[in-house]
């Protein structure tokens, strides 16, 4: 499993026959490194509704023909636009071609915005991927809660992707009580200097995550992890 990540919240997941897209951030995000229309995938994943996270999704899909994985609402909006979709919801799971794709809980807000107002997104929501007998928790956007050590629990976390920007997700001290919690073998921070206001030193939280004994890759964008 390689693992490439794409700036903001959003990472290229190569399985070694399926290319997963998460949060599709990509027009607009100054930091990102590919253009949505140069994007080859076959599965697309939102974790919630908000712009910078939906994002391409619906481009991506209808171009490549990839299915969008997201919440009941989230599917419904992208099907409606001509995407292929499959819905679920926390703490529902399926199986895919690649592997296994379970829906959890995270605390943010989900809606998107448009010229006439917002259109209502359902949960936002994080994403336990497992394929290839590797397992990835990507947390989406979200506040520390302490039913993230039944994330840990009930399975063994390969890799923790974990937002550190503050404002509107976990900062650094929080999310250092996270891979507490977890207890992933790999953490990857995320979701921090798209913006001024989510500033944020990866450095500082790679010492400070590195006392619970996890490895941490604070990943340049456009750099790959291997799994």
């Amino acid at each position: 499993m390689k693992l490439t990540y794409w700036s903001h919240s959003c990472f290229l997941l190569e399985t070694g026959k399926h290319r997963l897209v998460i949060d599709p951030f990509l027009t607009g995000n100054p930091k990102a490194p590919v253009k949505a229309d140069d994007v080859k995938c076959d599965y697309v994943l939102v974790s919630h509704g908000h712009n910078d996270h939906i994002g391409d999704a619906v481009a991506i899909a209808k171009r490549t023909g990839a299915t969008v994985i997201a919440n009941y609402e989230i599917a419904m909006f992208c099907a409606g636009q001509g995407a292929n979709v499959h819905p679920l919801h926390i703490g529902g799971s399926r199986q895919f071609p690649f592997g296994r794709v379970k829906l959890t809980l995270a605390l943010h807000g989900s809606a998107y915005q448009t010229e006439s107002g917002f259109i209502y997104m359902g949960n936002p929501c994080g994403f336990v991927i497992t394929a290839e007998n590797k397992t990835v928790y990507h947390a989406g956007d979200t506040g520390l809660f302490l039913d993230m050590q039944l994330i840990g629990q009930r399975q063994k976390i390969d890799v923790a992707l974990l937002p550190i920007g503050d404002n509107f997700t976990m900062g650094v001290d929080d999310a250092v009580a996270a891979v507490e919690f977890v207890k992933p073998r790999i953490v990857v921070p995320m979701h921090y200097d798209t913006f001024d206001v989510i500033k944020s030193d990866p450095r500082e939280f790679a010492s400070k995550a590195a006392k619970t004994g996890a490895r941490i890759e604070v990943l340049a964008v456009g750099q790959s992890l291997e799994v």
